[in-house]
């Protein structure tokens, strides 16, 4: 007995030597891996601009992203360190190109479930099909309406969407979870994800209807003291917002927006911020605190490494690195190549149907006073498309920026194809021609402004509609109602105009509100459609001047 109790003693103690071992003696190292505004872009887009090493006072364009580089970049970063994490700001899907859109967003989670994403938080184009939607995104099953399209089976994200101020009003709880706790080396750390509260104003009201979007730095803090209850003093949040630097993709120079004012609010637990919605890259460091964003469409991962003390079980330092995912440098990671190739197979003969010609590239550049040459063409073709006394007698057409998605590239033969015309436009939206006074037409050019800073959500608009505003007048005064013309008229206030937009900011979103004021709605083709009539119809299109809104001051 004596001898097996001595055993016994030499087991546990050996045992217990075992665990100290492998308790961690220093701290312990921890890389996340970041992306953001990804937009089901599968493909690489236009890539992005950066300042030209050779000469800082110049840019130069650098080809990046797509979903087989993307995979790439990230396996070979993790492999830099086991104790690891690959995490997501939002708009991972929603404003996609047509190979990802078609098959609704599903080829893009199937994409990014493959490559290891663990946690994202949800975007407000999270909700671009409500939340019905949202949710078949993340546990799978076929669309409702219209069945499986894809090669196989869609079975949902193997990464967890989290949605922490997302409340659904009749349940009183938020409609994903709000954090996700990961160890490393045993010590716990927090995943907090959420979307920026304005998220109502930017979607489709009926997308968002029956659900609450609380304030960003409130609703974290209110969780800080529940996860140090469960012993968890590592914090990082992940949100759909972001900010406005002035410096290049590895900077933060004079950072300003909605994300400065949210990081100052946090709670002094939260370590770190990745953050995105403003499609701009800078790793930043805030109220003390580091703040990343990684541009958009996967040209960026941003490789994140963190020193947590085992003792305090906090972070102890943080630093960050925008990695630039080249594609002549990450080579095409062949599971990524093999799932587009199943897409691509059931896209291709839509996808490849040419629909118009252009003489030169439309770029999407918007001008100091917010026009931009793709806007104006889209704006062009909505009023074509309106015009007729059947389709509405449209004088006017309007479409807001943020739904111009892409430029239209001049290939070599000039060729445009329906894939490139959904690129430009994504969303699928009817477009509804209504009657607004002059006063309404004014108030609604004012609404482009919802704070006193000149960049606005701004209106491209057909041409014979011009107008003027004025940078140093406050809010709601900006737009001169001289200024408001048609074919050179100045807009009598009370007389009624018929003007086209499209159904998304028709309803009010993009907080145009006075677009629900409207009469005598009619509702007409799909905004796609319209654009690839009007490509077929004008040949050899070139770029229009921009000069119909002139900017003040």
């Amino acid at each position: 007995m004596m001898k097996s109790s001595a055993l016994t003693l030499l087991a546990s103690a050996l045992l217990l030597s075992g665990c100290a071992m492998l308790s961690p003696t220093g701290p312990v190292a921890v890389k996340v891996l970041a992306i953001n505004d990804f937009h089901g872009n599968l493909k690489p887009s236009s890539g992005i601009r950066i300042k030209d090493p050779a000469d800082p006072s110049k840019t130069i364009t650098v080809p990046a992203g797509g979903a087989e580089h993307v995979a790439t970049a990230t396996r070979q970063l993790l492999e830099k360190n086991p104790n690891h994490i690959f995490v997501a700001a939002g708009d991972l899907i929603g404003g996609s190109p047509l190979l990802s859109a078609l098959f609704y967003d599903e080829p893009t989670i199937e994409s990014l479930s493959l490559m290891g994403l663990e946690v994202a938080a949800v975007g407000n184009h999270e909700f671009d099909g409500g939340i019905a939607e949202l949710l078949r995104k993340q546990y799978g099953g076929c669309h409702p309406e219209h069945g499986c399209k894809g090669p196989t089976q869609f079975k949902g994200a193997k990464f967890q969407y989290l949605a922490a101020s997302t409340w659904d009003t009749r349940t009183g709880k938020t409609v994903l979870p709000a954090y996700h706790i990961k160890r490393f080396n045993g010590v716990p750390m927090a995943f907090i994800g959420l979307t920026l509260k304005g998220t109502p104003e930017i979607v489709t009201p009926s997308g968002v209807a029956g659900l609450r979007f609380d304030d960003e730095a409130e609703t974290v803090n209110k969780l800080v003291p529940e996860l140090r209850a469960q012993g968890i003093e590592a914090i990082a949040l992940l949100i759909h917002e972001g900010g406005f630097p002035t410096g290049d993709y590895n900077e933060c120079p004079g950072i300003s927006g909605p994300i400065v004012d949210i990081v100052k609010k946090l709670d002094k637990a939260v370590d770190m911020v990745v953050s995105g919605h403003t499609h701009r890259a800078y790793q930043c460091n805030i109220d003390g605190r580091l703040v990343t964003s990684g541009d958009k469409y996967g040209t960026i991962v941003t490789e994140i490494d963190l020193q947590l003390d085992p003792k305090s079980r906090d972070v102890i330092s943080a630093s960050a690195n925008n990695v630039i995912v080249r594609t002549e440098r990450y080579a095409k990671d062949p599971a990524q190549t093999q799932l587009i190739a199943a897409y691509e197979k059931l896209a291709e003969p839509l996808a490849k149907r040419v629909v118009g010609r252009i003489s030169d590239s439309i770029s999407r550049e918007a001008s100091p006073a917010g026009a931009m040459p793709m806007g104006q063409l889209i704006a062009d073709a909505q009023l074509a498309a309106t015009s007729g006394a059947n389709e509405g007698g449209a004088v006017i057409a309007l479409m807001n920026a943020g739904g111009v998605r892409a430029a239209l590239t001049k290939s070599a033969s000039g060729e445009v194809t329906y894939a490139d015309a959904f690129a430009v436009q994504p969303f699928y939206n009817n477009l509804v021609t209504m009657t607004l006074t002059g006063a309404q037409i004014h108030r609604l050019l004012e609404q482009q402004w919802r704070s006193e800073d000149v960049r606005g959500a701004f209106l491209q608009v057909s041409k014979g509609f011009s107008y003027s505003w004025d940078a140093k007048k406050p809010l709601s005064s900006r737009v001169p109602a001289e200024s408001i013309k048609l074919n050179g008229q100045t807009l009598d206030p009370q007389t009624g105009y018929r003007v086209t937009v499209n159904s998304f900011i028709a309803s009010g979103g993009d907080g145009f509100r006075v677009l629900t004021e409207g009469k005598n709605a009619l509702t007409g083709v799909m905004d796609v459609d319209a654009l690839e009539r009007y490509l077929s119809t004008q040949p050899n299109i070139t770029p229009s001047a921009l000069d119909r809104v002139q900017r003040l001051n």
